[in-house]
Parts: structure tokens; sequence; C-alpha cells
């Protein structure tokens, strides 16, 4: 997922996506414990995709980005 498609998703639709990339990559991890891996390189995806994920929700956090709907303060 790129960044901007990640900047078009609300804030539940975020968590959401954010569950389901830490169960693939979870799933990755079994496969490869089991030989089964048929792409290796797909776990650095998912994880580089976790970290952006986590990124968007820190910057919620410390009000770098704003919710949808939120006016942004100029400082």
């Amino acid at each position: 997922m790129k960044m901007h498609e990640i900047n078009e998703l609300s804030l539940d639709e975020l968590k959401l996506q954010l569950e389901d990339t830490k169960e693939e990559l979870a799933n990755l991890r079994y496969q490869k414990a089991l030989g089964q891996l048929n792409n290796p390189l797909r776990l650095r995806i998912v994880r580089r995709e976790i970290a952006r994920l986590n990124t968007v929700f820190h910057e919620y956090e410390i009000g770098i980005r704003k919710r949808p709907g939120e006016v942004q303060e100029e400082k």
C-alpha cells in the first residue's frame, strides 16, 4: 500500500488495515518457518507497510496530522 493510499483512509480504516497487515505478517512468518514461503520479499514489504501505518498513527497522536474534518492550525 502506497503512502497516498494510506493518506486517503479514515482512522478506523487505518486500524483495520494495520490489524490485517499484522495478521499477514504472522502468516508469512509461519510459512517461512515451515519452508512454504514462495516470495521472501513479501516479508520486507509487509514490515514496511506496518511501519508506514504506525507512523501515520503516531502523527495523529502528536498532532502533526488532523483527523478528517478537523481544521489544521497554522503556526
